[in-house]
């Protein structure tokens, strides 16, 4: 069965930014684990018991809620506690428990900075595969430069899911997705770039990374809190003009 190579990474802060909001702010980070490289179609084949082989090529056209399953396969898989509850429709993250997940959306830009500051980490031509390149499809992974943590295409080649909301004042259950892929013109491939979709949408440029780690806290853990998604999402008076309708 697959075996993920995750790269422990130790405590420390980035600054998050939502446009939006026009919103800065530091998370502390506790230690934490991630993968040197997206998931692959060889690897979900594998794990998921599909009868095609798969290749190094990273996996796409995987939805967020096939995301967060994949997830708790792997970590049946080996015996760890599944990091993901689903219940009546609703999906809740056990920050306590040992299995894989999606990282958070502050881990997910920590791991991809890897110490700097700008907009990429190096050379982006060098580190990551963009629209420059003229793809039809994603490459294989780990044929670009790595960041200083030892990690391979956070940047360019696909997006990948992270566990946050987007932005659900405005788009309800969307999830964010981060990293910019092999069809983005070079000007939107940055560490800070936030996109995001419906959960039971796929997109052909859109996988994953997987992450591991536990926490004391419930309802917080690595940048996320419920209470803060459930702020995010008020909104009183009319809906502005054009926003994507709520559920009720």
């Amino acid at each position: 069965m697959p075996t993920f190579d995750l790269r422990p990474l130790t405590a420390g802060q980035v600054e998050l930014h939502d446009a939006r909001r026009k919103r800065r702010w530091t998370v502390d980070l506790e230690p934490f684990e991630i993968g040197a490289i997206s998931v692959t179609t060889a690897q979900y084949a594998q794990l998921m018991g599909h009868s095609e082989t798969g290749s190094q090529a990273p996996l796409v056209d995987i939805n967020w809620l096939e995301a967060i399953k994949f997830c708790n396969a792997a970590s049946m898989n080996e015996g760890l506690a599944p990091a993901y509850i689903f219940e009546a429709g609703e999906v809740s993250w056990q920050t306590n428990a040992s299995g894989y997940r999606l990282p958070t959306e502050a881990e997910w830009e920590y791991a991809c900075r890897a110490g700097t500051v700008g907009p990429h980490y190096g050379p982006l031509d060098a580190i990551g595969w963009t629209a420059d390149d003229k793809l039809e499809n994603p490459k294989e992974v780990g044929q670009k430069l790595p960041n200083a943590f030892g990690l391979h295409d956070t940047l360019g080649n696909v997006w990948e899911w992270c566990w946050d909301l987007l932005d659900p004042a405005r788009y309800d259950d969307y999830r964010v997705f981060r990293g910019g892929g092999f069809a983005d013109k070079s000007w939107s491939v940055r560490a800070s770039t936030r996109r995001g979709g419906a959960p039971g949408m796929s997109h052909p440029d859109v996988g994953l990374r997987i992450a591991r780690g536990a926490f004391d806290d419930e309802q917080a853990a690595q940048g996320w809190s419920a209470e803060v998604d459930s702020e995010r999402g008020k909104i009183t008076g009319m809906l502005p003009s054009g926003w994507t309708p709520r559920r009720y």
